[in-house]
């Protein structure tokens, strides 16, 4: 006869522990930020901004300064997350990091997840109508079934 111990309820530790979230400025994907801020908030989960930067061999061959307003548009998006975490210190504390990789959005962010062992993806919905017929990166990575996906409209 083996003696039964009674189990006990562990609070907060099987939530997700990394969670990325894509980030490039529009207004889907800032709102996809807000809600994983506030799930890394509750599940003291570490929050992984990622702002995948668009490899643009065409713009780059007439000239265009495409790395440079990749680049601008990074700097400006840690600004404002920097801006929203120092106005909310003290009232909600966040762990967050803010990464930047280069490709196509769908490419950047399946490496991101694996590259932070990511736990949750979340990213906004497309906000662009060519999505519907060619599929936008938030159903290619819930196709891709590697991790819970959450699309923020």
């Amino acid at each position: 006869m083996t003696e039964q111990h009674p189990t006990q309820f562990e609070r907060g530790t099987d939530g997700p522990k990394v969670i990325v979230v894509g980030v490039d400025g529009s207004d889907s994907s800032l709102r996809a930020a807000a809600y994983a801020a506030g799930l890394a908030r509750r599940q003291h989960a570490l929050l992984a901004l990622v702002y995948v930067q668009p490899v643009l061999a065409a713009g780059a061959a007439v000239g265009a300064p495409v790395a440079e307003t990749t680049d601008e548009i990074a700097e400006d998006l840690v600004a404002q997350i920097r801006h929203e975490t120092e106005r909310v210190k003290g009232i909600f504390d966040i762990r967050w990091e803010f990464h930047t990789f280069r490709g196509d959005p769908y490419g950047g962010l399946v490496k991101a997840a694996d590259e932070l062992k990511a736990d949750a993806v979340i990213v906004g919905a497309s906000e662009q109508a060519g999505h519907r017929i060619v599929g936008s990166v938030a159903v290619r990575l819930v196709k891709a079934g590697r991790w819970p996906v959450t699309v923020v409209p």
